[in-house]
């Protein structure tokens, strides 16, 4: 019996969307970091392409922002939005691993499979889920997975979270 906590790998959570019936497509390419990094793959995986902002209030509560990787969330003014205790900071790498069991650079929404505690709140801005197909990071920053946007909804309830979807990017 593994009493260390591992967390799911990328092929974890696809055998997980197969066995929910969620379509999805991965394709691999050179690990990126930043948004910038990824912009060169914009032609080969279409859709909304996803920023995430991992980020904690004053009473220690952690959010995942998933927003359209252009848009702009002012995080002076978003607790007001999530139901943050006051002003939220950027959440630590130690903690993101803890939580969501990825690596900066790798921050996904698919990180909701690795926090099976229900520590973070999932955010999913509204504008993004206006978009058919959402690309998420599938718990490693070398590949891409690409999956409707209500299927996320509906990979997010697999995990036991209720993600609130709000208008958080101006």
């Amino acid at each position: 019996m593994m009493t260390e906590n591992k967390p799911r790998t990328r092929q974890d959570l696809l055998v997980f969307l197969d066995g929910l019936g969620i379509a999805h497509s991965t394709k691999d390419h050179a690990p990126v970091f930043t948004v910038a990094e990824s912009v060169a793959l914009r032609d080969e995986i279409p859709g909304g392409h996803t920023k995430n902002l991992f980020v904690k209030d004053k009473k220690d509560r952690y959010f995942l922002l998933t927003v359209e990787e252009n848009a702009a969330v002012d995080l002076k003014q978003v607790h007001t939005l999530i139901g943050a205790s006051g002003r939220v900071s950027f959440g630590k790498p130690e903690k993101l691993m803890e939580y969501l069991g990825v690596i900066p650079g790798a921050v996904t929404a698919f990180g909701a499979i690795n926090d099976t505690g229900n520590d973070v709140t999932f955010v999913l801005d509204a504008d993004l889920m206006h978009e058919e197909i959402i690309n998420c990071h599938p718990l490693s920053n070398d590949a891409t997975t690409s999956i409707a946007s209500a299927d996320l909804i509906r990979f997010m309830e697999a995990t036991g979270h209720k993600p609130l979807v709000l208008k958080v990017t101006s």
